[in-house]
């Protein structure tokens, strides 16, 4: 167990050396210039070599690159050219509202995925079946930006208690930042005033971000727990008088878990990374949004930051699927 750990460590690293350098190149291989956006239009010749000697753009890329590598180490995540400020603490305040949205999105998807495959593997073929499986070809189907704006012009209709733009009231004072989500900010300090307040603005841009994971894992569960409910252990179960809900849900699902247990880690990091266009219609301020006016700006220090930083947190995330894999199923072998 501890030199797998070890080896998958080393392997987290190389992967983020092969990611900084894939982003790096393609940062600079691009046929744009920051510097000359930076400077603007009328800028004259000294001051825009000015500005190339200050962010390090006139020493060769091999250098650039050792450079950045180095700042990397110490923490530092360069800084942004459009913007004149450090990415790293952007990255900070940004990314846990791109987190909380997105574990919010994955609970979502989790706590009415499972049950939805459940429902419709025990009740296979009939209306409950169909029913369900009718949703999750839905939810697979629509483009969740399309639902963002359908949900967005329908909710400014009917409801005045759900938020489509923002993330919490202008005129109000947010939580005591603890983690930097608002929801569980708001938990931590018995703050429910602000808990309802941050939900208003939290729960559509999370239904929308889930709806693609959410069939999905409503269709791995049904397709492995219908293997499981016809395996001999199961029958055997059945035969000897257990409750047809403890058969269901201690010997079948928990057999049927390991594939569910690699979509979701597998939708995680796929909803964060594809959240900004979720975050772009409800102006979430995530680092979506963050990325998308960097993008525009053509300022690619804060791209290349949240590259890494999305990066890690999958590599990571596999890491901690692959470990509970073993604790679900006492038979897979750390090797």
């Amino acid at each position: 167990m501890f030199r797998y750990l070890i080896r998958r460590l080393m392997l987290i690293v190389v992967v983020m050396i092969g990611l900084s350098i894939l982003t790096f190149t393609i940062a600079r291989i691009i046929p744009a210039d920051p510097v000359l956006l930076a400077a603007g239009p009328r800028a004259s010749e000294a001051t825009i070599k000015a500005l190339r000697e200050q962010y390090g753009y006139d020493k060769p890329l091999p250098e650039q690159y050792l450079s950045y590598v180095g700042d990397l180490l110490r923490g530092n995540l360069g800084r942004s050219v459009v913007l004149k400020r450090e990415v790293g603490p952007d990255l900070a305040r940004y990314f846990p509202a791109t987190l909380e949205l997105v574990i919010v999105a994955m609970l979502f998807a989790t706590l009415l995925g499972m049950p939805l495959g459940i429902i419709s593997a025990v009740y296979r073929e009939r209306w409950p079946d169909q029913v369900a499986r009718l949703f999750s070809l839905g939810g697979v189907s629509l483009p969740n930006f399309w639902l963002a704006i359908i949900l967005q012009l329908t909710v400014a209709f009917s409801s005045t208690w759900f938020q489509i733009s923002g993330r919490y009231d202008r005129i109000a004072t947010p939580p005591t930042t603890i983690t930097g989500m608002y929801t569980l900010d708001s938990l931590l300090t018995l703050n429910f005033s602000a808990l309802g307040i941050a939900l208003s603005y939290l729960l559509l841009p999370a239904f929308c971000l889930s709806l693609g994971a959410l069939a999905t894992i409503a269709r791995t569960v049904r397709a492995d727990m219908l293997e499981t409910l016809g395996t001999d252990h199961v029958r055997t179960a059945r035969a000897i008088g257990i409750p047809e809900i403890v058969v269901v849900l201690k010997y079948a699902l928990k057999n049927a878990s390991l594939n569910t247990l690699t979509q979701t880690s597998l939708f995680f990091g796929y909803t964060l990374t594809g959240s900004v266009l979720v975050e772009n219609i409800f102006s979430w301020p995530g680092i979506g949004n963050y990325a998308v006016s960097a993008a525009l700006t053509k300022d690619f220090v804060p791209l290349m930051g949240v590259t890494l930083l999305t990066g890690f947190v999958i590599v990571v995330l596999n890491l901690i699927t692959d470990l509970l894999y073993g604790w679900l199923d006492p038979r897979i072998r750390y090797t």
